[in-house]
């Protein structure tokens, strides 16, 4: 098993998730983060840190896009260690339909 970020991060990007994580698995985009599923050790200290409620396991339905999502862009995008402020609109993004399509960048993030 594994834990992965899903579309609730993007255009939010919260990152209260990074500052428990003991393997540093999470990785920074432009508007969202990801972890990589072959570092995670599920030990599921991130999952209850996220506001938006965008971390799950890989056993839940209908998650097997969201771990080659996170599996694709974490080889990409540069680790993220420490918390960080979230994306300005972030309390109205956060439960937005549609986020993927509307707003998902992959340009990588500054990480830190």
């Amino acid at each position: 098993m594994t834990y992965v970020v899903t579309e609730n991060c993007i255009a939010c990007k919260y990152t209260d998730c990074v500052e428990v994580c003991p393997v540093d698995c999470f990785y920074e985009g432009e508007n969202t983060l990801v972890i990589h599923p072959d570092e995670c050790i599920d030990c599921g200290v991130c999952e209850p840190e996220c506001p938006a409620d965008a971390i799950r396991p890989d056993t839940e339905p209908d998650m097997e896009k969201w771990v080659e999502f996170n599996r694709k862009y974490s080889e990409m995008w540069p680790v993220i260690i420490s918390k960080k402020e979230p994306m300005p609109d972030a309390e109205e993004r956060d439960g937005e339909e549609g986020k993927m399509e509307k707003y998902f960048s992959e340009a990588p993030g500054e990480g830190g």
